[in-house]
Parts: structure tokens; C-alpha cells; sequence
């Protein structure tokens, strides 16, 4: 990474700070982009195709050394997307479609220079056990969890109390494969 500069393009403290851990230089970019796709798309296609989608924003200000890292992730269940929550009750709603169940965590990971792109993406399962309404609540008002997809985020109290196990990545969960981008951006 010596002779490039990443960016990284997105305002997500959970994947800047996540990132921090394998990349020691980094600057933010940012762009505001509508993460439409297109409705027949394959739901585990979703995450890479707005990652993609973030990415190209930048295309035509990019300069030879530099590096664009985008990313997008979504919670699935029963090939249903839940994004960030509406509201309170929106938020409560999902939790509750999500308790007891096997849900899976899908990031899409897109790396474009001027050259060249990659893409990837990391599907990991999450295993909630049954919470009660109480517990729901509790976390919904304590940690106000609106700007997480599936209405959680797997290092709060929920995860530690409602995460039974999970098959994968834990930081895929968090917000960014950690060791699959650092795979990428070595082969990159």
C-alpha cells in the first residue's frame, strides 16, 4: 500500500474505526448516493451492487494512486432485506421478525483505482436466541440502534446477551470483513 492512498467512502464510525486496525493511513471521502437497486436482483447480489453503485461516484475525480474502498452491508432473513430501522416501532418489529431465528449478515466490499476493481463479499450467519418484548425495548431505548441495519449492532448489549453464536466473520457483523479485505487489498 506504500505507493497508493485509500479512501475510504463512507461515514460509518464502525467501519473507520474498524479499518484503523489494518490500514495505519486512510482519508474519508464522502458522497451522498441513493442505494437503489434493482428490484430482480438476487438479494445476496444487493450488497455488492451498492457497493459498486457508492464506488463509481468517485470515478471521474479519482487520481493514479489512489484507491477507493466502498462497502455496503444488509441483514437477510427468508430472502428479506432489513435496513435501518424507520422508528421505535419499526426497530422493534424487526428484532422481533429477527428473534430465534438464524439471520445472515452480507457486506459487499468494492476496491477501484483508475486500473483496476474487485469486489467480494462475506456472508456470515448470526443465531439470536428468543428475546422477550422487555429485552427488545431495553435495547431499543438504551442504545437507540437506528442507523444499524437489522436494527442492531452485534458489539451493544444485544449481542452480548441475544447473540447465541455466529458461522463467520465477527467484524463482517460489525460492519467490515476484516480479514477478507486485508486479503484484497494485498492481491490489489
Amino acid at each position: 500500500m506504500k505507493d497508493y492512498h485509500l479512501i475510504l467512502a463512507s461515514k460509518s464510525p464502525r467501519r473507520q474505526e474498524l479499518l484503523e486496525n489494518i490500514v495505519s493511513n486512510f482519508t474519508i471521502r464522502l458522497k451522498e448516493i441513493e442505494e437503489v437497486y434493482p428490484e430482480d436482483l438476487p438479494v445476496k447480489e444487493v450488497p455488492e451492487y451498492l457497493a459498486r453503485l457508492k464506488a463509481e461516484a468517485f470515478k471521474a475525480d479519482m487520481k493514479a494512486n489512489e484507491i477507493i474502498l466502498t462497502s455496503d452491508t444488509i441483514v437477510t432473513l427468508d430472502n428479506k432485506i432489513y435496513g435501518k430501522p424507520k422508528d421505535r416501532q419499526d426497530a422493534i418489529r424487526i428484532l422481533q421478525e429477527l428473534s430465534g431465528k438464524v439471520h445472515e449478515v452480507i457486506t459487499g466490499v468494492f476496491l477501484m483505482s483508475i486500473s483496476k476493481e474487485f469486489s467480494f463479499k462475506e456472508i456470515t450467519k448470526v443465531h439470536f436466541k428468543t428475546l422477550s418484548l422487555e429485552e427488545i425495548e431495553y435495547y431499543i431505548d438504551t442504545f437507540e440502534p437506528y442507523d444499524k441495519a437489522g436494527a442492531y449492532a452485534i458489539q451493544e448489549w444485544i449481542g452480548m446477551i441475544g447473540i447465541k453464536k455466529i458461522e463467520g466473520d465477527y467484524f463482517n457483523v460489525v460492519g467490515l470483513p476484516l480479514f477478507e479485505l486485508n486479503e484484497a487489498l494485498k492481491k490489489f
